[in-house]
């Protein structure tokens, strides 16, 4: 009894080890794909993760994901260790954008290929693609959504209207800043928008880590030293967290009340905190940049990489990280407010109605 018992354990052993091995959706028979976020802070970059880990392992890659948040040498370590691994692929959603030159090189060295994912690497001639949204639209399409709300277009105003930048360290924060300004900046020249508090220069309204809390402090003090006996009528915020942030400073001093309401926010991101603001009437937009279609594209372009096929570009101009310019494909951001984010967010499934409650 006691034999027949051993060889019967050993029999559903090597099923269990067989039927576990046999799974395609992580064998990492096709390659092995490391996936360096920057933070589990932001939402978003939690599904940007997910997705394509999910999407890799079901085309049999295998798949290391991890989050540094927002620890540059973190980073660092964690791609040195998918380098010692034997990844064959890093896509990497950097931290700071030009803190990666060393380990990039040592990852060039072992043949590995690498895709910036969102946010350009700078300073390498060792980024082989970049995968993003048109981040120059972003900013358009915020400022164009508050040209629209405030009726510049038809002459009204002046408005006070305050900005707020995204990380000095990531470069998608100049091009959603340049893209802003090109439709604010001849408002503000003419006087139909003022900026009170006279920070109109990214750095004068750059926001570290795009950290809610520290947009909210420099808010507070705009507030206390500009707007004692004016009212806001807009904020140009070019991320959701950063939106949250404001909005709390905002409340604090009587915005959202029938004899003061809101000011114009945008956002970006659609988060779930700031798509249920917009729903309440506090945030008035967001700027929703579709992760599944990011991960979706990233996962095809890492495919053609590691298979020696063309790779899908449709920007070969623009992404200059300081040494050259990366073939990069740009997708389409979409803005978003309260008349249709049930279309844009709840149609195609990104959430659900009941998250939304």
């Amino acid at each position: 009894m006691k034999k027949w018992f051993i060889t019967a354990c050993a029999l559903i052993l090597v099923f269990v080890l067989s039927a576990c091995g046999s799974s395609g959706a992580s064998s990492g028979k096709k390659g092995y794909v490391g996936i360096a976020m920057p933070t589990k802070s932001s939402e978003r970059w939690i599904k940007d993760g997910n997705n394509m880990k999910k999407q890799f392992e079901k085309m049999g890659y295998k798949v290391d994901l991890q989050y540094a948040e927002d620890d540059v040498q973190n980073q660092v370590s964690q791609i040195e260790n998918m380098i010692t691994k034997g990844a064959n692929v890093l896509v990497i959603g950097a931290i700071d954008g030009e803190a990666l030159t060393d380990v990039l090189k040592k990852a060039h060295d072992q043949k590995i290929k690498v895709i910036a994912y969102d946010r350009l690497i700078r300073n390498t001639k060792y980024v082989n693609y970049y995968a993003t949204f048109d981040n120059y639209k972003v900013g358009v399409i915020q400022a164009k959504y508050i040209e629209d709300k405030l009726g510049l277009k038809q002459n009204k105003g002046p408005f006070n209207i305050e900005l707020f930048g995204g990380s000095p360290d990531d470069n998608n924060s100049l091009f959603f800043y340049n893209g802003a300004m090109s439709v604010l900046n001849p408002y503000i020249k003419s006087g139909k928008l003022k900026v009170l508090s006279g920070q109109t220069k990214f750095n004068q309204i750059a926001t570290l880590r795009w950290d809610g809390a520290t947009a909210q402090s420099r808010m507070d003090n705009i507030l206390s030293a500009k707007y004692t006996n004016a009212k806001v009528d807009a904020v140009l915020s070019p991320y959701d967290g950063i939106s949250i942030g404001v909005i709390s400073s905002l409340k604090s001093v009587g915005y959202g009340s029938k004899d003061k309401p809101m000011p114009v926010i945008t956002g970006q991101d659609a988060e779930l905190a700031s798509v249920k603001s917009i729903i309440k009437g506090e945030q008035t937009q967001t700027v929703f940049k579709d992760t599944r279609k990011l991960a979706k594209q990233t996962v095809k372009m890492v495919d053609q990489m590691l298979n020696d096929k063309k790779v899908d570009v449709n920007d070969t101009k623009t992404y200059d990280n300081g040494v050259k310019v990366v073939p990069s494909y740009l997708l389409d951001p979409v803005s978003v407010d309260k008349s249709n984010y049930k279309k844009v967010l709840v149609d195609s499934g990104y959430y659900k109605t009941s998250e939304l409650k």
